[in-house]
């Protein structure tokens, strides 16, 4: 199966850079429309999902692809594809350079790999997570987690107030409490969360992701040592066959060691979701 991970990694590599270059040419120049929950949309989301979902079918004919524009039921597909063409849509349509294109991949609905490319940073998040997973044991699965091929770890530093913690959009009602590190926004759920497993923050809180924006920095923030605290009662994974995934939310906090969930944990309640 070690040829498989290969081709997997290769074709995730390939495909979001060729994918990216255009949307580099693209970026700041689209045209923006208001979706029904109030997300952005572009031409260039469209795009970039349908090449996306086509590279898929091709590369891997018996994999089933989730994918935040069109394909929204999860499939009876042993593998699948979960694919978020453009991970903070309103930065690339208004010329901010933090957005990118997310790719996980599931085994029997739990993600197992996941792929991240940041186009105008020139950077590439991987990993490779087992879990709990159907895969578990499986000795040819390649561990760890990767930044441009480097492996990456969260950060084991004791919390000071010169750390950083990242919140999304929805959840500036944290503002209001006393907090232990500083604070950042950077508007795109994937790298917010990647931070934390490269390192560079404590931790982040996502108040209403939707499923292509957690299901490749699930099996990376793990694979590279972060705690991944699901806010809502109800499982994350294995996703089910025939559900549609359109609207559900996944609030989540991630820590870059266990120790921290208690400090955390009790913050996030405020966080309107």
């Amino acid at each position: 199966m070690a040829d498989f991970w290969t081709q997997v990694l290769n074709f995730a590599k390939t495909t979001t850079a060729n994918v990216g270059k255009q949307l580099l040419q693209d970026f700041g120049q689209a045209l923006a429309a208001e979706k029904a929950d109030g997300s952005l949309v572009t031409q260039s989301d469209r795009w970039a999902d349908e090449v996306l979902r086509a590279a898929i079918v091709q590369a891997f004919p018996d994999h089933g692809v989730l994918s935040e524009e069109v394909e929204h039921i999860f499939p009876a597909n042993d593998w699948c594809w979960i694919i978020d063409p453009i991970d903070g849509t309103t930065n690339f349509a208004r010329g901010l350079p933090l957005w990118g294109i997310s790719l996980g991949l599931l085994y029997k609905g739990t993600p197992v790999f996941g792929y991240v490319h940041l186009p105008p940073l020139g950077q590439s998040f991987y990993g490779y997570w087992h879990g709990d997973s159907q895969l578990e044991g499986d000795l040819e699965m390649p561990t760890g987690a990767f930044l441009n091929d480097r492996p990456i770890h969260s950060s084991t530093d004791t919390l000071t107030s010169n750390h950083f913690f990242n919140l999304c959009t929805r959840s500036t009602g944290l503002l209001k409490n006393p907090f232990p590190c500083k604070i950042r926004m950077l508007g795109v759920a994937t790298y917010n969360l990647l931070t934390v497993a490269a390192g560079a923050t404590m931790g982040g809180v996502e108040a209403t992701p939707k499923i292509w924006d957690i299901a490749a920095v699930w099996a990376i923030v793990q694979a590279a040592g972060g705690i991944w605290t699901p806010l809502d009662p109800k499982p994350i994974f294995p996703l089910q066959v025939g559900q549609d995934y359109s609207d559900r939310a996944y609030p989540t906090l991630v820590v870059s060691q266990a120790a921290l969930v208690p400090t955390f944990l009790p913050l996030v309640p405020t966080v309107e979701r």
